[in-house]
């Protein structure tokens, strides 16, 4: 057996067929699709995915759209015409996945709900991806991730003791994406042992009630919520972001009293504050948090950032630069680990991040384009046996584009 030779994409040959906009569903499919699995995304033909009009940051296209669905091909359908429901209906037939994040009840109503598709096709893994599940009072809520992020408490332990602030990314539509992506590769391995599929269901009320793990356990047991600290640590001092002589602000973050002994000699140069009582522990000094913090803020504050860095760093304790997305786009860490690649779009070459799993000894992952809205429709159609008469028909009556 040749162990060079280049091994395949780990979802190779598996077909995703997605009914999806927004978010939560586009992100995931993005992840199967890195993975090598062919990724079939049906739009509308009146605009398709939503999100592709979000804005048009990246020379003309949407940002959202951008991050979430390169690599995937896309056909236009109107599925409230019985013809467009049909090309779909042929396109789960052929597939081994199908995911979908229409509003709670729509699925169904259309005969895509998981439990409906996979009583006709045992082996078809059917993904549903709701705001807050199939059931309970909640089901046929609204759920945009800024509400999700505030239903599922995150809003109240985000920002400053004066104001919750909502994540700055949309964590409710990654966090269902995620679950959704593991779930079907779960899904997947278990097909592989049974030789069935199934349903797959994933909310984001669920997905980020289960990240909210911490300060949920934290409030329930301890008999109040974490507090809200900034870029602070409710429970651990010190650990911030302090202004440094020339303007950047540093962050450093003291796990351990022996780290904090290290901080005080070597950094502070105040070694008294390593033993006294007011310091000495992590529980002292949260206890005395504004001390805690005037001493770190007073000794950076004389320091440029590059200096403090190197300061804290020669002390073995935990920094970083407050960076903005400038600085993460020029980030020498990424530069220096290759994670930039070249995307096709419908605005040209795109510079995109390469996808943080890792696979050595292969093609790490498939560098697929943006596609344009139907870009991919006529070759679908064509693959299922549609003329080109009836194609034409078709997008007369708009029923594709």
């Amino acid at each position: 057996m040749d162990n060079t030779a280049p091994q395949p994409l780990p979802l190779d040959g598996i077909t995703v067929v997605a009914v999806e906009q927004a978010v939560s569903a586009p992100f995931a499919t993005r992840q199967l699709a890195d993975l090598g699995a062919r990724v079939i995304k049906v739009e509308r033909p009146d605009g398709g995915d939503f999100a592709r009009a979000y804005d048009t940051s990246v020379h003309g296209l949407a940002s959202h759209f951008v991050w979430a669905n390169r690599g995937k091909e896309s056909i236009a359908l109107d599925l409230k015409d019985e013809r467009g429901l049909e090309i779909l209906r042929q396109l789960i037939a052929g597939a081994d996945v199908f995911v979908q994040n229409l509003a709670q009840g729509a699925a169904a109503r259309l005969g895509l709900d998981a439990a409906a598709l996979c009583a006709l096709h045992p082996k078809l893994i059917a993904v549903d991806v709701s705001g807050y599940g199939p059931d309970g009072p909640y089901a046929h809520k609204r759920a945009y991730d800024m509400l999700v992020q505030c239903e599922a408490g995150l809003v109240s332990v985000t920002g400053t003791p004066e104001q919750p602030v909502k994540a700055g990314i949309p964590a409710a539509d990654i966090a269902a994406a995620m679950y959704a992506f593991s779930g079907v590769l779960a899904a997947l391995l278990r097909r592989g042992t049974t030789g069935r599929g199934g349903p797959v269901e994933v909310s984001m009320f669920d997905a980020l009630a289960e990240w909210m793990g911490h300060p949920l356990y934290f409030g329930m047991y301890g008999g109040r919520p974490p507090a809200r600290t900034g870029v602070a640590h409710a429970v651990i001092a010190p650990y911030d972001a302090y202004p440094t002589a020339d303007g950047p602000l540093v962050l450093l973050s003291v796990q351990n009293d022996r780290e904090w002994g290290r901080l005080a000699q070597q950094v502070l140069e105040r070694p008294e504050l390593a033993v006294h009582p007011d310091f000495a522990t992590n529980v002292a000094r949260t206890r005395n948090r504004t001390e805690t913090d005037a001493a770190v803020g007073e000794a950076l504050a004389r320091l440029t950032a590059e200096e403090a860095i190197a300061r804290l760093e020669r002390a073995g304790i935990a920094c970083a630069r407050l960076n903005g997305v400038a600085e993460l786009a020029g980030h020498p860490q990424l530069a220096a680990r290759n994670r930039w690649q070249e995307t096709g779009s419908p605005a040209g070459p795109l510079k995109t991040l390469v996808p943080p799993i890792t696979l050595p000894g292969g093609e790490e992952h498939r560098a697929g384009d943006v596609p344009g809205l139907g870009e991919h429709t006529d070759a679908l159609l064509r693959a299922l046996g549609v003329t080109d008469v009836q194609v034409g028909a078709l997008r007369r009556d708009g029923v594709v584009a």
